[in-house]
Formats: structure tokens, C-alpha cells, sequence
């Protein structure tokens, strides 16, 4: 077996390898390890396992006395296994009494394995799909603009423009995959009725590198982050409009990063351009009756800390009735739908959103919301499953209905 390569892990992320406590607080609030209870899945095993690995490796009293014996086969798979069962929520970090930044750590972890070979196979067809196709679903590149062929009227800027103030980046979910078109179509009506001067990069979107970042092969990100910060500066942009919080949180933080300079405009999800829109007025909303309750999707609450934005929306919507889930904000529970789970094991993503769904009935809500062409899929996917007569939009979705011309 080969060796373990610490230069995937920061001064920072070694250090953290010592401060875990195994104090354990962080088993009791994986959703993954509460439905498939390996002890693998748990954030203290995964610390302890690669841990293990480079004493054995760099130092302590064993590997000195009798040399080093690197790790056997079978304990990287288990290793791998436990890894890549994870969503990448981040739940545990919140609750970590040393604050360690776990979900950075794991995406560190999938990189080793990606180099010691031991990942989920079918992480190569999704590399192949971003290569090929520039998305990850594999669909023709010419066909990123198919969820716009219903709209009534397509706007000027979903065709083309050759200069824009705002860029909408739609991103692969909702460009490909049927049950989420509805986030796009929304969105942009929404921009046409405000008055926005905006364009999406058609053809010239590609894939914004997150699916191959966390599934450990961010390397292969590179030339996605080079085009598409290329494309919107040629559009001179002043702000990027990402309604995915993956895309939204990559954009923000990974690409300045990567690219070791500021990209010169602003990012913004589309929660918070709402928020902005109907401060300024620009759009009137009509009133909606029915309760609805709220998702916090993980890349956009834990990740980058945007809880109250998509909340200020929902409650400026005269007559509506908001119900808090009992899991929110920083402690919500994720859909099951992240970290790339859903490639490898869709029984546990299943078993996930389950309890995620019940939490969202146990409130009495009539429409469960979210801000996330993911959890949008996954939960719906789920009531589906269950047959539970509860509706599933994203907030973009249930500004559109109500907006007043």
C-alpha cells in the first residue's frame, strides 16, 4: 500500500488531528452515521483513522522501534467508505469543543484517497462528464440554456448579451435537471420585472468545479475557475448571481484562491439579491396563506452564513405564515443530498432526507422551502418516495408566484 502524503493537509489541519479530544459530541449529530451507524461514517473515527496513519508513518514509538508499516488495504477502504458516506454538512463542526474545521479536513482526507486510488468509482465518470461536457450530468454543452424552452417569452438576457451589469450563473442542477428548471425560470422572470440588466453565459458556463473540489479531485478544477471568471469579466459584470449555494460559496471563496487575486466583481446568492430587491422596492409582493417552513441548505447556512437573508424574503410576503423546523439555522439537519453521497450510496441519502422531511411535517407547514436546486431534488425525491402531500419550491419559486405586476 502506498504512503500517506501529508502535503494534502495544512499546518493547521495536522494540528487538528491532535486537538480531536474523542470526546465524541459529534457522533450524535451525523446525519449519515444516525441512519447507517458505521463507526466508520463518524467524524472522531475518520480523525482517529488517518491520525493512526501518520504516526505510524512520521513518528511515535512503535514505528520507530520496529519501522514503518504502512497501512494495509482493507483499513484505507474502511477509511474511504467513511469518508465518502459523509454530506459534508458540516453539523459536527458547529458542535466540535475545540472548533476544528472538519468539512475542510474530509475534502483533505478524499484527496489523499483520490491519490491512493481508493474512492468511489463512479467519481471518474463525473470527471469525465466535467471534461468532456463542462457538466456533470454528461448532457450536450449546447444544451445549458434547455430550461429556458418554456418560458412563455425568453429574455434578452437568458439568449445574450455582450455586456451586463449582473451575471446569472445557473449551474449544472438547474440547467439539466428537469425538476429544478422551475428555480431558473423563476429567477429570471423575476430580473426581467425588475428592470435588471442581466445575462447568463449560455454555451460559455461551465461547470463551476465544486462536484470535482469536494470529491477530492479539485485539481481538475483549475481550468473551469480560469474560464468562467474569464467569461464574466468579458461581460464586465459588477455582480455574479449564483442560485446554487455550492456554486455561490465556490465562486465567493474558492476562486479568489485559486486564482490568487480578487475576480473584481461581487458574488451574491440569489436570496440575497431578493433581499435587496425588495428593500429598493423593485418588486411588490402579493400575499400567500398557506404555512410554509424553511430548509437551511448546509453550503449556504453553515458554510457561508447566510441564514437571514432567504428568512427576510419569505417574511416580507404579506399574510404568510412561517414555522421554524426544530433543527435550524447553524444545527439544521441536512437534506442528504451533498458531498457527492447521492453517486455512490442513494439508499443513505434516502434514509437522510426521510428524517429531514418529517421535522418539516412535524411543523404543520403546508410548503416546505428551501434556496437550493439540490435539496429541492432530494427532498422531493423523498416526499415522492414517502407520498407526502407537502409542496417543495425554492424561495425564488414562491417569490415568482406572488409577484405583483
Amino acid at each position: 500500500m502506498s504512503s500517506i502524503n501529508l502535503s494534502h493537509f495544512s499546518f493547521k489541519q495536522l494540528m487538528e488531528l491532535d486537538a480531536c479530544t474523542r470526546c465524541g459530541e459529534c457522533i450524535k449529530w451525523c446525519p449519515t452515521f444516525a441512519e447507517a451507524e458505521r463507526d466508520e461514517i463518524t467524524p472522531l473515527d475518520k480523525i482517529h483513522t488517518l491520525r493512526s496513519f501518520a504516526k505510524g508513518q512520521y513518528g511515535g514509538f512503535l514505528a520507530r522501534l520496529f519501522g514503518y508499516r504502512p497501512p494495509t488495504e482493507e483499513s484505507v477502504k474502511r477509511w474511504s467508505r467513511g469518508t465518502y458516506d459523509c454530506t459534508l454538512c458540516g453539523r459536527c463542526a458547529v458542535v466540535c469543543p475545540v472548533h476544528i474545521d472538519t468539512r475542510s479536513l474530509w475534502i483533505a482526507m478524499r484527496e489523499q484517497l483520490v491519490e491512493l486510488g481508493s474512492y468511489p468509482q463512479v467519481m471518474d465518470t463525473l470527471r469525465e462528464n466535467v471534461a468532456a461536457h463542462y457538466n456533470i450530468s454528461g448532457d450536450p454543452a449546447e444544451d445549458r440554456l434547455i430550461w429556458s424552452e418554456n418560458l412563455e417569452t425568453v429574455p434578452e438576457g437568458v439568449r445574450g448579451k455582450e455586456q451586463a451589469e449582473v451575471v446569472y450563473f445557473v449551474g449544472c442542477t438547474v440547467s439539466f435537471y428537469p425538476l429544478t428548471y422551475g428555480i431558473a425560470q423563476s429567477f429570471v422572470r423575476i430580473l426581467e420585472k425588475a428592470g435588471v440588466d442581466f445575462a447568463t453565459m449560455g454555451v460559455e458556463e461551465w461547470c463551476c468545479g465544486f462536484p470535482l473540489i469536494i470529491a477530492g479531485m479539485g485539481h481538475s478544477a483549475k481550468e473551469l475557475i480560469a474560464h468562467n471568471v474569464a467569461a464574466v469579466r468579458e461581460l464586465g459584470a459588477k455582480t455574479l448571481i449564483a442560485s446554487c449555494p455550492s456554486c455561490f460559496h465556490t465562486w465567493e471563496h474558492t476562486y479568489p484562491e485559486v486564482l490568487g487575486e480578487p475576480l473584481g466583481f461581487e458574488v451574491k446568492h440569489t436570496a440575497q439579491f431578493l433581499e435587496e430587491l425588495i428593500a429598493e422596492g423593485r418588486i411588490k409582493l402579493g400575499h400567500f396563506d398557506r404555512p410554509v417552513t424553511y430548509h437551511d441548505p448546509c453550503d449556504l447556512g453553515r458554510t457561508s452564513g447566510v441564514y437571514d437573508a432567504p428568512r427576510n424574503v419569505i417574511r416580507a410576503i404579506p399574510g404568510i405564515e412561517f414555522r421554524e423546523m426544530a433543527d435550524n439555522r447553524e444545527y439544521a439537519l441536512c437534506c442528504g443530498g451533498g458531498g457527492d453521497v447521492e453517486m455512490a450510496d442513494y439508499d443513505l441519502v434516502a434514509a437522510v432526507s426521510k428524517r429531514r422531511l418529517q421535522q418539516a411535517q412535524d411543523t404543520g407547514a403546508q410548503v416546505l422551502l428551501s434556496a437550493c436546486q439540490q435539496c429541492k431534488r432530494t427532498l422531493t425525491a423523498c416526499a415522492r418516495r414517502e407520498k407526502v402531500r407537502m409542496r417543495i419550491l425554492d424561495v425564488v419559486e414562491l417569490v415568482d408566484r406572488v409577484l405583483e405586476e
